[in-house]
This record gives C-alpha cells, structure tokens and sequence, in this order.
C-alpha cells in the first residue's frame, strides 16, 4: 500500500526542502519558495537585468542625440571655463556619432575625427572627456600611454589599451565597438628628436607607429586579460573604426615652439623692426600641428588626429568657481558628507580664497584643490560626527592652523 503524503507538511518547489527545514515558506497558487530561494532568485533576477541594461546599445540615433550645444551645457555644469575646448569637443563627439548613423545611400564616406587636447596639468582633460562619455551612456576608459611598448619589450602591447575599453561593457565587442578611449600622456610617447630614431625608440616612435592602425581603424586581437599577447592565448577581434580616441598631454615646454613660430624674423623689404610679443600663459591658444611635431609626435599620427585644441591654464578667479559651482563641486562633496551625520557645514569665504591663492603658490592647479581641502577637513571630518551641535562654521584661521601643521609649506619652497 503506497504511503500517503503529508498534506499539512509545506515543500519547496525549488529546493524541495520542507517547511521544517527552512526559516520561512512562502505559499503561491500552485507551489511554494522558502526564504533562501526566494532571496538567491532576487540575486540572479537582479544580475541579469544589470547586465542586460549594460549589455544594450545606446540609442544615438538622430533623433536621441544630443545637439552641440545641449553637450556643451553639459559640460558647463561640471568643468569651468575653457570654453574653446568644450566647443570643440560638443561639434567632433556630435559628428562622430552623426558618423555612426550615416545611411549608406551615396559615395561619401565620413572620416572619423579624432582629437587631441593640449593643456597643463591639472585644467581638466580627463574630466572633459569622461563628462560626456557620462552624458552620452557609452563605454569609457582611460589609458596611459607611458606603459605602452612595441611588441617584445618589457610593458604592455599597444592592442592592450582596449582591454579597458571591453572591461567596461563587460566584454560586449559591439558596444565597445561605439565607445571612447582616452589616451593619457600622450605628449610621453614623443621621440627625442625631429628627425627618425636610428636607435630603437620602444616606448616612444615605437609606440606611435603602433597607434597608427588603432586611430585610424582596423581590426585588431585584443588580449582579454590585457598585458602580453602570446599564441596560447585567446584573443578578442575588436574593429577601431567607430571608437572615438581623445589623446591629451601636458605637452611641458611646448609653449617655447610655439613662440620660435610666432615670433620669426622676416628677412627683406618687408621686415618689421616690431615683433610682436605673445603673453605666455596665452601661447598654447595658438597651437598648431607643427608645433606637435617639433615636440616629437610623427606626422602620420598627428594627421589621424585632425581636432587639436588646447586648454588654457587656470586662473584664480576659475579656481574660484572649481570650489563652489560644479555638480560634484569639492565643497558640495563635504557639504553632503556631514549633512549624512546630520551636521550643517558653513564655510567662510576668506577660506575659499585661501586654499585658492595656497593652489596657486604652489602649482598644483584644480587637483591641488582637493588635496588642500582634504588636510583642512581632516580633524573636521573625524571629530564632527561625534559632536552634539549641528551646526559647524569653518573660519580661515582654522584653516590656516590646520595647513601649517602639514607638510605642505615645503612644496613653496621646492616649487
């Protein structure tokens, strides 16, 4: 006789555990979840649908995409000042992705158009580039052009720097395929002279000629792990040809080869006694590409960058702003992190300024901001969470206490 089943006894029709085994039995119409497999399928429900959100092509088409002057706004709410560049980079992103949504009905084929930014350290380059990879949903990442060698040399192959690229779309080739590189220290991959290097130049000429296939669009096997490629391992086909590449760097002294341009000699009836004399911190507004050549970039690389503009260097009143106007401004940021403890932080103008004219005697440009503001809000941000009253003022004289007890009154004197 078979033996009768346990009707008042609850089964998961998952696990098939018993209510007795379990915390928790949730009943349904037509079976049962008890409490560890309800929460494992939260888990996996909410897994899945990140990685299908991520794993989706953005929707750039005509109509969705962003207008110049709808990216520049963007832009303003987050970066100060450099108005050209941001001009520049709302008009290349905008016919780069207007590039993309070509019909193929006629014969004209868009070239891609990639950029270069020139700017000291510190004006925002990085920023500029991820603020509208942000805006636009794309997959972005950041590379350093100093790890890069050529093939068989000690450092990373130059196929390597899409690894990030792919990581960041979490390996979905035909998103990464849209995506935006940035190259970092560009300017550190600049051979040593005008002229070709006899002498193998790994992490410089080397470097560039590498380059020249990704900027300008091929097929390329990516590494998965990045690093070395070797023939055991399994490579990633990945097509350059939509990825927009933004190059920057400091490009330190250029200013000298721009003013031996500016200020020639003209030699003939038509001399001039005068020679007009350029303000320094103004000299890179007149970057050229023969300026980027007599630093040491080849010609062919600079041809596969035919957007170039430069950042200009901050002055105190941007530096100013930098604190105070941006979304993710620096004193927003601590604002926001006392008010989670419940204590309201107001600050004094004149500590404003201080930190301001500190970041400008000692060249530390926009990153000096936080690094200043970081020793100043030390003893504030550990003590303040524990005092009773709600309500703390930050004065210039704390201020001035708190600097002097770093060890940041050595950078005036090595500066």
């Amino acid at each position: 006789m078979a033996k009768k089943k346990d009707t008042t006894t609850l089964y998961c029709s998952f696990c098939g555990r018993s209510d007795r085994e379990v915390e928790l039995m949730l009943p349904g119409m037509n079976g049962c979840i008890c409490n560890d497999c309800a929460e494992r399928a939260v888990e996996l429900s909410r897994e899945y649908l990140n990685k299908m959100s991520s794993s989706m092509l953005p929707d750039l088409d005509m109509d969705s995409l962003p207008k110049p002057e709808e990216i520049k706004a963007y832009l303003d709410q987050y970066v100060i000042g450099q108005e050209t560049a941001k001009r520049y980079l709302s008009v290349a992103v905008y016919n780069h992705y207007k590039r993309l949504n070509q019909k193929r009905d006629d014969d004209i084929d868009i070239e891609k158009s990639n950029i270069i930014i020139v700017g000291p350290t510190g004006t925002g380059k990085t920023l500029l580039a991820k603020t509208i990879a942000r805006m636009l949903k794309v997959p972005f990442a950041i590379v350093d052009a100093t790890v890069l060698t050529e093939a068989g040399y000690v450092g990373e192959d130059i196929e390597s720097l899409l690894t990030r690229l792919l990581a960041a779309c979490d390996y979905n080739v035909a998103e990464a395929e849209r995506g935006i590189v940035f190259i970092d220290e560009i300017d550190k991959i600049a051979r040593k002279g005008d002229n070709p290097s006899i002498t193998r130049d790994v992490s410089g000429e080397g470097v560039q000629q590498g380059l020249l296939k990704l900027l300008e669009g091929s097929v390329v096997n990516v590494p998965p792990q990045g690093g070395r490629k070797h023939p055991e391992q399994k490579m990633i086909a990945v097509d350059t040809k939509n990825i927009l590449f933004i190059c920057g760097g400091a490009f330190e002294g250029i200013e000298r080869k721009i003013a031996q341009r500016l200020n020639t000699h003209v030699v003939g009836y038509g001399a001039s006694n005068h020679v007009s004399r350029t303000d320094r911190d103004k000299l890179l507004h007149f970057v050229a590409p023969q300026d980027l050549r007599s630093y040491g970039l080849i010609p062919e690389i600079i041809g596969r960058l035919p957007i170039l503009t430069n950042l200009e260097p901050l002055d105190r009143d941007a530096l100013l702003r930098i604190l105070t106007e941006p979304k993710n401004a620096i004193v927003r940021q601590y604002k926001k992190l006392l008010e989670m403890d419940g204590v309201e932080l107001v600050i004094d103008d004149d500590v404003l300024t201080f930190v301001v004219d500190k970041s400008i005697e000692y060249k530390l440009g926009a990153r000096g901001l936080r690094s200043l503001f970081e020793t100043i809000m030390i003893d504030v941000m550990y003590q303040a969470p524990s005092l009773k009253e709600k309500r703390y003022v930050l004065t210039r004289e704390f201020a001035e206490r708190q600097l002097s007890k770093s060890n940041f009154d050595l950078l005036a004197s090595n500066s």
